[in-house]
This record gives structure tokens, C-alpha cells and sequence, in this order.
């Protein structure tokens, strides 16, 4: 396959990140791959860089000769509101400096709760804890510098997450590896409410998409999931996709704050308890009305998953 001489850089391989860099070389694009260990399982022909994403010296030279910019990093859970956003400042320095468009994945965080209503980009930004109003402060700056010229940006947004390498997302290891381990999947909330899930190689081709229109500029998207159903709907698939018998514990708000007296993480599963006491139902007509239809079955992102924890998770 020949390759496209346009160079398309990738801050963060993470599984969203990893999934694109994939995605951009299998389209035959010149690929560059960007974490701080200078190391990733990425196909042969993808160039691995290190770099410090909160570095503007950094970020301007790995840029240099960029056409397109992507912006796959995250900081730890715990401390979003201190580590996140210089994340952003860096690739965004980076991408304008460079004249290259720049391509954010994000999740829902700031919208907050909406009281079971679908999930739309034309929503208010309503989030009241510290990590929603990081991620409504995050996405209103990236949009302001599109406005005021700096760099022109594209914005994707998914739900919580499945597939390949997604081991920390909520339906991730406590999901999937619990299935192939034969122990009880761990979940939140009423499990029985609907509840959009994404699949990571989804969440790839839809960035690759903006990242190749300039029709998704200056706006916000919500990246195409297979129809919401249950979280005890899409357990028990997995579970019946593992060959294992169906285990779930759940954990109630009151639960979870008892474990946040003792354990860090849970204190921020607190504040996001919401989505899993109302239907969590992301609306991706948008996207899906003006670059197509590109989300996975969820019969199949579920057999490919469990496939990728059993050949990789003991």
C-alpha cells in the first residue's frame, strides 16, 4: 500500500490512542505515535516518538510537519482538575504552532445529569462535580480557540467504553476479565436502566472521520454506538460470550461513598453515580446523518473483546 505523505500525529496509546494509530496506518496514512515512554505496541510502519504532552517545547517540535493532530491523552482519575488540562494546552500549542487541524476525543462528563433525556451535542453543560466541570472548561476552550482562529478543531465524544486494551473503563476488566476469570462482574448503580456503551475501534474510525473532514470543524460529535440496552443486558451477552455462567455485584451510591471514605478512586465514582441511576442514552444522529453510520453490533464488539481479554488477560 502506498503512503499518504501527509503526517498525522497521535498524543497518547492508550486504547482509544492505539486504535487510531491502527486506523490512520491501515488507511495508509504517515502515522506518529506520541506517549512519555517512547514505547507502544504499535504497527511497524508507525514512527514512535517520546514526549511530554504538557511540554509546549515538546509538543511544537513532535508537531512540526503535522497535517492532523489528535489528542487521545488523559490523566489520572483522581486528579483531573490539576493534570488534565495542561494535557490540552500542550497538543493544542502543538497543532497550532504546526497549522494542523486538531482532533480531541472526549467523553459526556459535562453535560452532567439530564434526567434520562437523550444525550445531544446541543445540550447545556451542566455538570456539577469537579471532574464534569474540567472536562465543560476543557471543551469551551478548545472551541474558543477555534473561534478566535488559533487552530482549527474537531471534537469526538463517547460514552463509557469497550474493546481491546480498555481494561480500566467501566465495562472493562471488571466486565470482560471477570467473565473470562469465571468471577462476578462488578457494576454500579440500577443495573437495569439503559445504557449507551461504545466500542473502541468505533471510537478510532470516528476520529479518523473528522480528522479527514473539514465539514466537522468547530464543533463537538458524538461518535455512533450500537443501540442502548441494560447493563444487565450487556453482562449477561458477555458472560454468555465467555461460555461462563452470569455473576454481578452491584454497588449502591450509599456503598460506594462508604468506599470512598477508604479508597481514592471510589470517591470519584461518587460523583459520577448519576449515570448509572438514570437511562444514560447518547443521541448520535448527527454524526450518523452526516458522515454515516460506523458503530459495530454489539454481538460483535462483544466477541471480539472477549477474544482480546482471553488471548491477553490471565
Amino acid at each position: 500500500m502506498s503512503r499518504d505523505s501527509d503526517l498525522h500525529v497521535v498524543f497518547g496509546t492508550g486504547p482509544v490512542g492505539l486504535a487510531l494509530v491502527e486506523t490512520l496506518a491501515a488507511q495508509g496514512k504517515q502515522v506518529r505515535a506520541v506517549n512519555r515512554r517512547g514505547s507502544a505496541p504499535v504497527p511497524p510502519e508507525v514512527e514512535m516518538r517520546v514526549g511530554d504532552a504538557t511540554d509546549l517545547a515538546s509538543t511544537r517540535a513532535l508537531c512540526t510537519g503535522a497535517t492532523t493532530v489528535y489528542n487521545c491523552t488523559n490523566a489520572p482519575y483522581t486528579r483531573w482538575p490539576e493534570m488534565f488540562p495542561p494535557l490540552q494546552v500542550g497538543v493544542l500549542e502543538g497543532a497550532a504552532v504546526a497549522g494542523a487541524k486538531l482532533v480531541v476525543m472526549e467523553n459526556l462528563y459535562m453535560y452532567g445529569p439530564t434526567g434520562g433525556r437523550p444525550i445531544h451535542e446541543n445540550l447545556p453543560y451542566t455538570a456539577t462535580g469537579r471532574k464534569g466541570h474540567t472536562r465543560a472548561a476543557m471543551a469551551h476552550d478548545l472551541l474558543a480557540a477555534h473561534q478566535a482562529g488559533k487552530v482549527r478543531v474537531a471534537i469526538g465524544r463517547a460514552s463509557d467504553f469497550y474493546g481491546p486494551r480498555a481494561l480500566d473503563s467501566a465495562v472493562g476488566d471488571i466486565v470482560f476479565g471477570a467473565a473470562i476469570r469465571g468471577k462476578a462482574a462488578q457494576a454500579l448503580g440500577n443495573i437495569d436502566l439503559p445504557h449507551t456503551v461504545t466500542y473502541v475501534p468505533d471510537i478510532a474510525r470516528g476520529l479518523a472521520i473528522l480528522g479527514e473532514r473539514d465539514d466537522a470543524l468547530g464543533s463537538a460529535w458524538h461518535i455512533p454506538s450500537a443501540p442502548p440496552i441494560s447493563l444487565h443486558q450487556f453482562i449477561g451477552r458477555v458472560y454468555a460470550a465467555a461460555g461462563q455462567k452470569l455473576r454481578i455485584q452491584v454497588a449502591s451510591r450509599l456503598m460506594v461513598g462508604a468506599l470512598g471514605l477508604f479508597v481514592p478512586i471510589m470517591r470519584e465514582f461518587s460523583e459520577m453515580m448519576y449515570e448509572w441511576e438514570e437511562p444514560y442514552i447518547v443521541d448520535d444522529s448527527r454524526f450518523v446523518q452526516t458522515f454515516g453510520q460506523i458503530a459495530t453490533p454489539l454481538e460483535e464488539g462483544i466477541d471480539a473483546t472477549v477474544r482480546w481479554f482471553r488471548d491477553n488477560v490471565s
